[in-house]
């Protein structure tokens, strides 16, 4: 008994120092996302308060920790931008309630068989469209609507913030914020003490306020005020094709980040493994509570989850508590929040979508798995040029158009038996994708010999496409035969599939 009452103390002291490193990662990541998605901060902090108080104490994953992502912000603000704030709850709510289906149908695993090309590519997009929205924030201004048009603009903010100086402070702002959160993992002792989100917003803080630059700052309206339930009226809208759209971008790339999180999670610890469709379940709850209260959607987020296993994290508790620190700095100090300037939150941000980029794995990827790189490529281009649905469902098409091309190898082995004949060797997977360079290979076999012998026992697979032609070529080269050797020409022997 005595035993036990030690662990249990020692895992209460580890989950309440995490649960702290954790609180302190949150607040500035969840403010800055909301600030990002066009929504008031505070959605930001309640979606985290819900990951922490609700999705904490549910089954799934014992470690890894949830609020609003990065992953969703261009979607979210898209989705603000088109159809109100006030329909943002109609849709998450939604999400959730299908994550939910999802789980109990048993559906979590087979969001491992998303390509990974597919997942980086999405990130890749989100990062490159984040990043450069989060450039006009850092210099207060405001950011056009799409991606290309974001990208589009920058030499146009270029030329106006070099020549305003109230944007030329801002842009110091942000950017020493992204230069201490590039810096700080390298001074790894104070690392584990004080985490570099919390550490680069509060020096921005510090400087603007001893400085009084002129630079924006967060607007907070209150917890309660900023909390907008749907109404009837709200949940009409879900009959329109474009809402139904974006409730399952919602919920398949909130699932999908949330479930390769879970995966990169499992890795940094020896306790127990995710469960993916009960961690879908509790998401998927977590959303639905997000949407009944009008907030950010929410995923599990790998910046919190691996601070929180490497603060030493035991059990569900300390991501419990991280909530409940949530909820009381929200209730008591909500003053704090409107000293952040605008700029230093675009900072944490810019280097959040930094991080998203693929940037050494490309190089070993592009030796081994050229595909994947198309792959990976042309999701993050389809993702800035129209939006992160329409982008992530261009990529899969990829994907699978990829894997449909590498598994229909198929090649041909000739060998000239000592009669003459040549014995043609069809290998592999035979598919109406690699038919027409197979029948070209196949004319172009010498037909000076005593005729050719077409063998397709070494096929794995053949689709009826590729066996109607194949053997119609067999049929038509004898019938040619045939033909010489009946008429006046030498005959050159018989064509025969075995």
């Amino acid at each position: 008994m005595s035993t036990l009452k030690a662990n249990l103390r020692d895992n209460l002291r580890a989950d309440f120092t995490a649960s702290l490193v954790v609180f302190l990662i949150a607040v500035p990541l969840s403010v800055g996302i909301a600030v990002a998605s066009g929504v008031p901060v505070e959605l930001g902090l309640v979606t985290g308060i819900v990951g922490g108080l609700l999705t904490g104490l549910l089954p799934g994953s014992s470690l890894q920790v949830s609020g609003p992502a990065a992953g969703l912000t261009v979607l979210v603000y898209e989705a603000v931008r088109e159809y109100g704030l006030r329909a943002l709850g109609v849709l998450v709510l939604t999400a959730g309630l299908l994550q939910v289906a999802m789980g109990l149908l048993k559906l979590g695993r087979w969001f491992r068989a998303i390509s990974v090309a597919v997942v980086q590519g999405m990130l890749a997009g989100i990062g490159v469209v984040l990043i450069a929205g989060q450039l006009y924030a850092l210099a207060d201004a405001d950011p056009p609507a799409g991606g290309l048009e974001k990208l589009g603009g920058l030499v146009t903010l270029l030329t106006d913030t070099l020549a305003s100086g109230d944007a030329m402070a801002a842009v110091a702002v942000g950017a020493g914020t992204a230069a201490v959160l590039a810096l700080w993992p390298r001074w790894r002792q104070a690392q584990r003490v004080v985490p570099g989100p919390l550490v680069a917003v509060a020096l921005a803080t510090t400087v603007v306020t001893l400085l009084r630059l002129p630079v924006d700052r967060v607007q907070v309206r209150g917890l309660f005020d900023a909390i907008q339930p749907p109404g009837g009226g709200d949940f009409a809208r879900l009959t329109e094709f474009g809402v139904l759209g974006t409730v399952l971008a919602f919920a398949l790339i909130a699932s999908a980040e949330t479930l390769f999180s879970a995966a990169a999670v499992d890795r940094l610890h020896d306790g127990p493994q995710t469960d993916y469709d009960k961690e879908l379940i509790a998401q998927g709850a977590g959303n639905t509570v997000c949407g009944v209260l009008g907030s950010l959607p929410m995923t599990a987020v790998i910046v919190r989850s691996s601070a929180n296993v490497n603060a030493g994290a035991r059990t569900k508790a300390s991501r419990v508590l991280h909530g409940v620190w949530m909820l009381v700095f929200v209730t008591l100090l909500p003053w704090a929040l409107e000293l952040i300037p605008v700029a230093a939150l675009a900072g944490v941000l810019v280097h959040a979508g930094w991080k998203l980029l693929p940037g050494r794995e490309l190089g070993p990827l592009w030796r081994d798995h050229r595909g994947e790189v198309a792959v990976l490529l042309t999701t993050t281009t389809a993702i800035v040029v129209t939006n992160l649905f329409e982008g992530v469902i261009v990529g899969l098409l990829t994907a699978v158009v990829k894997a449909a091309w590498e598994t229909s190898h198929v090649h041909i082995e000739t060998v000239t038996r000592p009669d003459g004949v040549i014995h043609a060797r069809v290998l592999g997977n035979a598919n109406f994708l690699r038919l027409p360079r197979l029948l070209d290979e196949l004319d172009a076999l010498p037909r000076m010999g005593r005729g050719i012998e077409l063998d397709l026992s070494g096929l794995r697979h053949m689709d009826r496409a590729c066996r109607t032609a194949l053997l119609g070529w067999a049929e038509r080269n004898a019938a040619v035969r045939r033909g010489d050797e009946n008429g006046d020409g030498e005959a050159t022997g018989q064509v025969v599939a075995v």
